[in-house]
């Protein structure tokens, strides 16, 4: 069976990192032998510089997958992670009061850049070698209006080097030109109610879809949604698509380009890198906070009862976990506030125990708002794709408005984050609700 787009991405991006990684050992290796000095004290050194090295090109996304053979964007993102390694290793050097970080910074580091573009050109080289004999190409169904995908089949036959070859159309009546069932000699395999079961019956890598009547941006969404998971990707004509942020990527075919819609950054290396930022932030938070949370924690005593509370809630999966707060209400009079709750909500300092779900792994610092189980009954398959991440201490739903949202406009806001999420959008909203807190915005 034929490895998968995402699968060659991979190897490919693989195949770049340790590129780009022997460039640097060779950078180090040469100095060390060329350089004068004593070879223990460079070597040392050098190993300090490599790893410093890979996780600023890391960082970069100089190995992301979708960048993988995608044109000049990668050689920026790699010349970007070298000149941030540069700057780093400066810094570090400075900072510790050392001598000797010039080789390294304007030597060692600008040779190690020069060989690692050579040898992304030479990856791309052989993979456009490759594709230009037939191998490592996606196989493509092309849907849309007859001129439409005929264009595409055209485009993708004059430039293998993209890497597209149309296997099969779909077409509104199900048939070519003069009822025929072919379109530039691509068998038309259906019509457009027969597109998402061939996404999914893994014929096919990539699902493109061009203009139609009655391929409406609804009907693309929900395309989407049925192809998370499978492994095959979405590109799109840019007049269909209303998606925004992130998950668009341009994707050329010898010609006007395409936007290739990726699946939501909610699980991989992202969704880790998320959960170990979160834990750190939550224990940086908690050491930092502790005064004022004894603090609390003695007042809201006074009043008598338990200091927390601890709410049943619905987290990523559907699974349930039980949410900590301070106790803000009284405890033989219903859902009468204290006080001291009062103030509390206000500032919404009652939710600051939610650190410890975060710390946990039950919650995130930044999320889609955490449900409560007789809500996600009543879920709609839309609103049910909150549950793909973890909930948050805050969100878009926070900063947007809280208590004073409906519904709908809670579960769009909740669904935009999700669709959409980076960790500069998890900046902003921290951002964001710091100033919220200070304002003492509307809580929940």
């Amino acid at each position: 069976m034929p490895a998968t787009p995402a699968r060659r991405r991979l190897r490919h991006a693989l195949a770049a990192a340790s590129t780009d990684t022997t460039a640097v050992c060779a950078a180090v290796l040469s100095y060390a032998l060329l350089g004068g000095a004593p070879h223990g004290r460079v070597l040392g050194v050098g190993v300090v510089v490599v790893l410093l090295t890979a996780a600023c090109l890391a960082l970069s996304r100089a190995w992301d997958v979708d960048a993988a053979g995608a044109g000049s964007g990668g050689f920026a993102r790699l010349l970007r992670g070298f000149l941030t390694a540069a700057a780093t290793i400066a810094m570090v050097v400075l900072a510790a009061g050392l001598d000797g970080a010039r080789p390294w910074v304007f030597a060692v580091l600008p040779t190690a850049a020069g060989l690692a573009v050579l040898g992304r050109l030479w990856l791309r080289s052989e993979l456009h070698r490759r594709r230009r004999t037939g191998r490592a190409m996606a196989r493509v169904l092309a849907v849309g209006d007859v001129e439409g995908v005929a264009g595409l089949v055209r485009r993708t036959r004059r430039a293998p080097e993209h890497g597209w070859a149309v296997h099969g159309v779909c077409t509104p009546a199900g048939m070519g030109p003069r009822c025929t069932s072919f379109v530039e000699e691509v068998r038309v395999v259906g019509d457009l109610d027969s597109v998402p079961a061939l996404a999914r019956s893994g014929q096919f890598d990539v699902v493109w879809i061009g203009r139609a009547p009655g391929w409406t941006t609804t009907r693309l969404r929900g395309m989407a949604r049925e192809l998370e998971g499978t492994g095959v990707e979405l590109a799109v004509d840019p007049e269909l698509v209303e998606v925004i942020g992130p998950r668009l990527h341009v994707a050329r075919v010898d010609g006007p380009p395409l936007l290739r819609l990726s699946h939501p950054a909610s699980d991989g290396p992202a969704r880790l890198l998320k959960g170990g930022l979160d834990r750190v932030g939550a224990l940086v938070a908690l050491a930092l906070l502790s005064p004022v949370l004894l603090v609390i924690a003695v007042l809201v005593k006074l009043d008598g009862g338990p200091v927390f509370v601890r709410q049943r809630r619905v987290g990523v999966g559907g699974r349930g976990f039980r949410m900590v707060r301070f106790r803000s209400t009284a405890v033989d009079a219903g859902a009468r506030v204290t006080r001291v709750g009062a103030v509390l909500r206000r500032c919404s300092l009652d939710e600051l125990p939610q650190l410890f779900n975060v710390l946990a792994g039950t919650m995130s610092l930044v999320g889609p708002r955490p449900p409560l189980p007789r809500e996600v009954a009543g879920y709609a398959d839309d609103a049910r794709r909150r549950l793909l991440v973890k909930p948050g201490m805050t969100g878009l739903w926070q900063v947007s408005g809280r208590s004073d949202l409906s519904w709908e406009e809670s579960v769009r806001l909740d669904l935009r984050y999700v669709e959409n999420w980076t960790m500069a959008l998890d900046a902003r909203i921290l951002a964001r609700t710091v100033h919220a807190m200070v304002r003492g915005g509307g809580a929940d």
